[in-house]
């Protein structure tokens, strides 16, 4: 029986397709990319920081990194990520670090092939013009960390500025946390907007993408939220896994967040769809008198 109710319709159709794309095997792929980009960009980023002289404002921005993931789950990560990144390593243009550039795009590249399969759209770009934006994006990121780590080094700065004249002010905007999560936010929203619109084969209007964006952070906040008790009540990692716990729940977060992020674009294709049905089934104008 067909659904009348164009929003089922959409829920259903989005999930339908989800399944026939092999969403949670994509979705597998997302996360084990995105672990393993991890700790290249990052090195690359330091290395980077190290050649233009922002070493400190990478330093003050790398707990971003992990701002929106669960404290449970960062804190073992970005343990790990201070000692990799305390390895000293010779100049910018050293082969490891070129090649850290490289595989850092590994995982533009992961997001890119779960949204033109979720889109239904096939790729005919060049394989060499796909991984050259891909570095592109990785180098953006890195610059949008040195950014964010001039912002936090200036904040503070600018607080005690306000704190000397208007004390009551000031304790109100001081709060570090709230200007982390604020930024988080901003960063995890454009970072979803420019992988909708800019990664596809076929560039989507910001009217069609929206909708799969906020699904996103709606369900990353809330599954967040849903892993941290299920780790707290049920998860027994430690228990199976020994040493090997903090990867393992590290993983499964993110196979939990790539899930949402490919359904995202499914949500987005669905609707589109149904906008196109529902054009192709209206009446046609009518002739003019």
């Amino acid at each position: 029986m067909p659904f009348r109710i164009p929003a089922v319709r959409i829920f259903w159709d989005s999930l339908y397709r989800f399944g026939v794309d092999d969403g949670w095997a994509m979705a597998s792929h997302v996360a084990l990319s995105t672990l393993m980009a991890t700790f290249p960009f990052l090195i690359f980023s330091t290395a980077l920081a190290s050649f233009v002289g922002g070493k400190e404002m990478l330093d003050a921005a790398l707990p971003m990194v992990f701002e929106a993931w669960p404290k449970e789950i960062a804190g073992p990560i970005s343990v790990e990520v201070r000692n990799v990144l305390a390895v000293q390593r010779g100049g910018l243009l050293t082969l490891s670090v070129l090649a850290a550039g490289f595989f850092a795009s590994n995982g533009v590249e992961a997001l890119r092939t779960s949204l033109n399969r979720a889109y239904g759209i096939t790729e005919l770009r060049s394989v060499f013009l796909l991984r050259l934006q891909s570095i592109a994006f990785v180098l953006v990121g890195a610059l949008t960390l040195f950014i964010v780590g001039l912002l936090l080094i200036a904040i503070p700065v600018a607080v005690a500025a306000i704190a000397s004249r208007f004390p009551d002010l000031a304790r109100s905007v001081g709060d570090m946390s709230l200007w982390r999560q604020a930024l988080a936010v901003l960063i995890l929203v454009a970072g979803l907007t420019i992988s909708h619109r800019w990664l596809p084969a076929e560039r989507e209007r910001m009217a069609d993408i929206w909708p799969g964006i906020a699904l996103t952070i709606a369900f990353w906040l809330a599954g967040s939220a849903a892993f941290v008790y299920y780790l707290g009540k049920f998860a027994t990692y430690s228990a199976t896994y020994a040493g090997l716990a903090g990867v393992v729940a590290t993983i499964a977060f993110l196979y939990m967040v790539s899930a949402i992020f490919i359904y995202g674009g499914e949500l987005n294709a669905a609707i589109m769809r149904q906008r196109r049905n529902g054009r192709a089934l209206s009446p046609p104008p009518p002739p003019p008198q």
